[in-house]
Formats: structure tokens, sequence, C-alpha cells
């Protein structure tokens, strides 16, 4: 069975987010005892390497988030839960509000910036694609700190 072009990409921009939290090549590399080049080469679009299923589990243990995880998971139409979420007390929601909103100004002008000629070149696709992986990383964690408030609010009230 041969994985879809759009599930390769999203995997490798999922490793991306994930090498990026954990430091960059070379940290993920020490973590996931892999060479800086093998790193590369699974977050590298033109390349046909995938991260392997150790080097992923290893990196999401290291930084707390599941985000190759998660995709393999949404691939299969699943999806992943935080059995953490609801035992969370507190959340800096004006933090991830304001975090939220500069990402996706960055996110508007990567894109404004790549259409204003009218034509989106597999690059500027690709800075898109990267500034969008971050603010999904921040969306993720503005709704794991939703979910807790909403769990707390629960418990208080019952």
């Amino acid at each position: 069975m041969s994985i879809p072009e759009t599930s390769i990409l999203r995997i490798k921009a999922a490793t991306r987010d994930l090498v990026k939290v954990c430091g960059g090549v070379v940290r993920a590399g020490e973590i996931a005892l892999l060479s800086k080049s093998e790193i590369s080469r699974f977050q590298a679009p033109g390349s046909p390497d995938l991260i392997t299923i150790p080097a992923a589990l290893a990196l999401e243990a290291d930084c707390g988030l599941p985000l190759v995880t998660q995709v393999m998971a949404d691939m299969s139409g699943r999806r992943l839960t935080d059995p953490e979420a609801e035992e969370r007390q507190q959340a800096c929601l004006a933090s991830d509000i304001s975090e939220t909103l500069r990402k996706s100004a960055e996110v508007m002008t990567a894109y404004a910036s790549a259409i204003a000629d009218g034509v989106v070149t597999a690059a500027e696709a690709e800075a898109i694609d990267r500034v969008a992986g971050e603010l999904g990383t921040n969306v993720l964690s503005m709704r794991r700190n939703l979910a807790a408030v909403k769990a707390s609010n629960l418990r208080a009230a019952g």
C-alpha cells in the first residue's frame, strides 16, 4: 500500500515541527540516536524518507507533544486524547490567545506575500506551511489549556 503524497507531506511537516520543538536537528538526532542528516531527510519535503516510529516516539517523549502520532491517528480517522488535561487546574489563556493571534498574523502575512504575484510557488507553499505548523502547535496547546479549564469548572460545579 502506498501512502498518499498529501499524507507524506503532513507527516514531514509534523516531523519538522517536532524537530524544532526538540531543539533542532542536532539535538533531535541525539535524542533519537540518529545522525542530523537522517533527521534532516525525515523533514525534507523532497526526500522519500519518513521518520521512524522509534525516532518519533523518542522525540515526542522528550517534548511531551504527540505531533507525528497525532497526524498518523488523523490519517486513520482517529483522534488522540490527553488524560492529563483533566488534571490541570489553571491555564494561562491570555498568553495562549496572544500567541495564537501573533502566529495567525504570521500565516496571513506569509500567504499574502506568496499570492502577491498571483502564483504560489512550492517554496512559498513550504514557507506558509512552516508557519502554519507553528500556529497548529500553539492551537493544540491552547485547546489543552481550555479543556483543563472546562474540566476544572465541571469538577467545581459537581
